[in-house]
């Protein structure tokens, strides 16, 4: 199946992933959240004006300063039970059975990046159970050059972070519901981008020239003087060479007799990234 069609195929699946995660989102982001640092929150004590929707940035520390009630740890609290810690501090010092709201405004310490070949690459923010599928549809899926596999960078608590390779295949066409993993808090979702490279077929071919073909999916030499339209009539098919540099730069040059390849008898040759072959004139 080809770049376009996994795409289409992702997008119908992200789309119908995306629809339940968020019914789960809104369900659990309200009563099951735990604030952490740098989250931002609105805080109201009804009749108290020095508290009347005021913003807050929670500290690395997890902790909130609100006048009147000084310094507050609401780190890894949900919201709810921060309204009930706050009612039970405002109800000591300031006022008698007091009605307190908290609404987060921003959720920044729970978010992922998601970066690369993706619509809308960008910080996520991270609500409830969220999958990669999910992660993706919100970055408004995958672009035409997007590679074959996404890759997960994330921080153990160690300190040390590991990479999870996720094949794009098996995610979206074969549909593997363990490839669509869990994300945490920190996690970058990162969907590499195969750039087109070229691959050159000069000689007896009917259309010589530069062919873009992926990085990942380099074709083999039949492959390449197919896609430059195949031999001419006076293409000499024994002699086809291919031109390369090594590692140190030098240039090396290997015949192939590509009749052979056609009979059956040799392998298919693989190319590299800026291969050029030359199809010689045969002198029969």
């Amino acid at each position: 199946m080809n770049k376009t069609a996994r795409i289409a195929g992702f997008a119908l699946l992200a789309l119908i992933a995306a629809a339940g995660a968020a019914a789960a989102v809104a369900q659990e982001t309200g009563a099951e959240y735990k604030i952490g640092p740098k989250d931002l929150l609105e805080i109201s004590v009804i009749g108290v004006q020095e508290i009347s929707k005021i913003v807050v940035r929670v500290s690395e520390e997890g902790r909130i300063t609100l006048p009147l009630l000084g310094e507050v740890a609401v780190g890894n609290l949900t919201k709810f039970e921060v309204e009930k810690k706050l009612a039970g501090l405002a109800g000591e010092k300031i006022v008698l059975n007091p009605q307190v709201t908290v609404h987060i405004l921003e959720y920044l310490s729970r978010r992922v990046q998601v970066i690369g070949a993706v619509e809308k690459p960008g910080p996520f923010e991270l609500l409830g159970r969220q999958t990669v599928l999910a992660a993706l549809s919100e970055a408004g899926g995958l672009t035409r050059d997007a590679g074959e596999e996404i890759i997960i960078l994330r921080q153990l608590p160690a300190g040390e972070s590991t990479a999870i390779h996720i094949p794009i295949d098996g995610l979206f066409i074969r549909g593997d519901p363990k490839l669509n993993v869990v994300l945490e808090p920190g996690d970058v979702v990162n969907v590499p981008v195969d750039k087109p490279v070229p691959i050159y077929v000069f000689g007896q071919v009917r259309n010589p020239g530069a062919l873009q073909v992926k990085r990942s999916s380099l074709p083999s030499l039949t492959q390449a003087i197919a896609q430059a339209g195949g031999f001419t009539d006076r293409a000499n098919r024994k002699r086809v060479q291919i031109r390369r540099k090594d590692a140190s730069g030098k240039e090396l040059e290997i015949v192939v007799n590509v009749r052979d390849i056609l009979k059956g008898k040799l392998k298919d040759f693989p190319l590299q990234v800026n291969d050029t072959i030359y199809v010689p004139e045969s002198l029969l």
